[in-house]
């Protein structure tokens, strides 16, 4: 089973916006303890599971690498738009690459570094850059080869690179500084634990919190902090629980919550909260309604914490749960339309957040979802029969939903939705019952289903229906 492969099994980073950032009329949009529901979105061009994305300036979402559907490390690259929902290929990496890290810079281009290639872990590192939508080798590699490791954007500008796994997949313990200005790396303090799969936070007094993780033999509770004015790291205090694979989220009050994760159990339910005040770990927030391990973790404009999918003490996981800092406890919320493991997360600017990719026991997933609170379910169309059968040509058909306001409409030659009719994908049809498809080949089956939309978002798919063209 190559889908729970060690490689399979790293800690991510992802793009997040902080609460501050989003804008005040957003926030007023999401009361606490509002449910959170996902609505399916634009289809990526390529499945892709263990790759990055990241929020440009533009609002738009730009998806890069990744493990492919023949499970190799991609050099593929996509954007998503907000506002069509729709994804569009960009330039392609130099170098196909996974479990790698990337990270906005402040002049807007994205920085790609490390992860496995075709031949284990690299030290390259590249730019896109979004005005021309191409990345480049214009800056300097990594002195160390890694992958799995963190990557973390400090105030000054530079990024840190800390731990990972080398080329022969063992967890290292060296950290280095990435300087925008010179496009250079240089080697800095390293962490007193070689690590791989854990966490990197960013704390309000410019300090970066490293916990957790697996140093090849055991999953660690040990944490320690590096420190941007003296280039050293120092041990802090230790978390309860030690798990690799979990996921950090820096609080509005400045607490991180370290949650879920893998330990020798298996799948982790629980979770903590550190202190910077006092740097210390404690169990005094509750536990995860499902353990889970790469799962993703995002901050929402209402300052809750959702926790979306992930690997469970068995299957792959579509639940979905909610965090509230101010009673400490979890609430179960609306779940994923798709079960997904080594997925991504993003927080947009209105606030919706956008999961996208990963991977099931189906295989390599190219589904995305948008997630927004306090919004009741859509529920899906239904589908029906196909009319006006021609060798070129039918008419789709399906049921209203009564709170609609259009329907996307989708047409493939396979029932997996992996080949797509051209001009078929997330067809947005308009507020009707049917759609007559043309330019098919006679005799051959075709296979279509939609989703309804209004104000609100998208609901779930249909039932699929098959149609055969007839013969000529």
């Amino acid at each position: 089973m190559l889908f729970l492969t060690p490689l399979v099994l790293a800690c991510f980073t992802f793009s997040q916006i902080t609460y501050a950032e989003l804008d005040a009329s957003s926030q007023g949009l999401f009361p606490a303890d509002a449910p959170f529901t996902f609505g399916n979105t634009g289809s990526l061009a390529t499945a892709r599971y263990a790759h990055t994305a990241t929020l440009l300036p533009d609002g738009k979402v730009l998806v890069a690498g990744g493990y492919d559907s023949s499970l190799r490390p991609s050099a593929s690259a996509e954007l998503y738009d907000p506002a069509s929902e729709t994804w569009t290929a960009t330039g392609n990496l130099n170098t196909g690459r996974s479990v790698h890290t990337a990270t906005l810079l402040p002049d807007g281009k994205v920085l790609v570094a490390g992860g496995q290639g075709n031949n284990g872990a690299l030290s390259s590192a590249e730019l896109y850059d979004p005005a021309s939508g191409t990345w480049s080798f214009t800056t300097g590699s990594l002195t160390t080869a890694r992958s799995i490791h963190t990557e973390t954007l400090l105030p000054d500008g530079k990024v840190l690179v800390a731990g990972g796994a080398d080329t022969s997949f063992n967890p290292i313990a060296s950290a280095e500084l990435y300087d925008p200005a010179a496009g250079t790396w240089s080697a800095v303090g390293s962490l007193s634990f070689a690590r791989k799969w854990h966490t990197a936070t960013l704390l309000p007094d410019g300090k970066v919190l490293v916990a957790g993780g697996n140093n090849g033999s055991a999953f660690l509770n040990s944490a320690e902090l590096y420190d941007p004015a003296s280039g050293a790291w120092a041990a802090t205090g230790i978390l309860t629980t030690g798990r690799s694979a979990p996921t950090a989220t820096l609080l509005p009050d400045g607490k991180v919550l370290v949650a879920g994760g893998q330990n020798n159990s298996g799948s982790v339910s629980s979770a903590e909260l550190y202190d910077p005040a006092s740097g210390t770990w404690r169990l005094t927030t509750g536990s995860l309604n499902d353990p889970r391990r790469n799962h993703t973790a995002t901050l929402l404009p209402n300052g809750d914490v959702l926790v979306a999918g992930g690997a469970g003490a068995g299957p792959f996981l579509s639940s979905a749960e909610l965090y509230d800092p101010a009673s400490g406890t979890w609430s179960a919320t609306g779940s994923l339309n798709t079960a997904r493991f080594a997925h991504t997360a993003t927080l947009l600017p209105e606030g919706k957040v956008l999961v996208a990719g990963g991977i099931n026991s189906s295989g390599v997933l190219r589904s995305a979802e948008l997630g927004e609170i306090g919004l009741s379910p859509m529920k899906a169309p239904t589908a029906v029969n196909a009319t006006q059968v021609k060798a070129t040509s039918f008419t789709a058909n399906w049921h209203r939903v009564p709170d609609a306001t259009g329907y996307w409409l989708d047409v493939a030659t396979d029932p997996s939705f992996v080949n797509y009719v051209s001009g078929y994908q997330n067809l947005n049809v308009g507020n009707v019952t049917g759609r007559n498809v043309t330019g098919l080949r006679p005799n051959t089956n075709y296979y279509y289903h939609l989703r309804a939309y209004n104000g609100n978002g998208t609901s779930p798919n249909s039932n699929v229906i098959t149609v055969k063209t007839k013969p000529r």
